[in-house]
């Protein structure tokens, strides 16, 4: 994520339309390889325990009525908070260059969705992610330009795992399915922790899951809703508005496909940055 609230926020006030969405999405963040993290081990058998991120995920973590999912954030007991600090300092600790590409993919994703749940659950209550100001540049919001830890003696923000790690090294639009911010407007919170092995079934579930729901895409009178990470990322989604409706039209089910099919352009995006919480 990034500096997102003041630039919406500039964004709503000064432009609107075309102009609006093409200056979103040139403000947004680059995919910029780190390739020190490229390195890897393609025979690697190590696999990393992620039972304690499931465990949190089962105990905390739950789809609601409006088919997002929340998370109880008021609810995690003492020991809770213990066990999900000690497992994001468990993966901080790990060698993930000597692992193999599908166990780094999923090592990444964990990360990056604990620490971010870890951030809320020490400071809640809050009304949303960008409440946690600590991104050190003077144009960002929220935390994601924060170094929150240290991997193989590199200190890493979640920005950094986003933009510089996954992103560029995977190339995958799906990814955006995977990472939670913590938002109602963001894709959910899947209810399993990734694996080597789980990975592409949890980006395929992801995917659907988020652009059949109204926040993903929606079609009113004729005209598409879209949610403003397509903007925001348009170039990883195939580029430009051609490439968005090509990947909605890969996904969406019948409901959305219909309607969707005439369509030629986006009339509106749109993001809730409301915190995903079980109240």
């Amino acid at each position: 994520m990034f500096q997102r609230a003041l630039l919406s926020l500039f964004v709503l006030v000064l432009w609107a339309g075309p102009a609006r969405a093409s200056l979103e999405a040139w403000l947004a963040p680059s995919a910029k390889p780190w390739p020190r993290w490229e390195a890897h081990d393609a025979n690697a058998k190590t696999t990393l325990d992620h039972g304690p991120w499931q465990r949190f995920l089962d105990t905390y973590r739950a789809g609601a009525p409006d088919g997002v999912a929340r998370v109880a954030y008021g609810r995690v007991s003492a020991a809770d908070k213990a066990a999900l600090d000690g497992y994001v300092r468990a993966l901080a600790a790990a060698r993930v260059s000597a692992l193999s590409r599908e166990e780094q993919r999923a090592f990444w994703i964990n990360l990056y969705n604990a620490a971010t749940v870890r951030l809320v659950v020490e400071r809640y209550p809050l009304a949303s992610i960008r409440d946690i100001d600590i991104s050190p540049s003077l144009f960002s919001t929220g935390p994601w330009g924060k170094k929150l830890f240290e991997v193989e003696g590199i200190a890493l923000s979640l920005d950094d795992i986003e933009h510089r790690i996954l992103r560029p090294i995977w190339k995958d639009a799906r990814i955006h399915y995977a990472l939670n911010c913590a938002s109602i407007g963001c894709p959910d919170l899947l209810g399993e922790a990734f694996t080597a092995a789980n990975t592409e079934t949890l980006l395929e579930q992801g995917a659907r899951g988020f652009v059949n729901h109204p926040r993903g895409a929606r079609v009113v009178d004729g005209r598409l809703r879209v949610s403003s990470i397509y903007v925001w990322f348009q170039d990883d989604f195939g580029g430009g508005e051609a490439g968005v409706l090509a990947h909605l039209r890969r996904y969406a089910a019948p409901p959305l496909a219909e309607p969707l099919a005439p369509i030629r352009a986006i009339d509106a995006t749109g993001y809730d940055w409301a915190l995903n919480d079980w109240r």
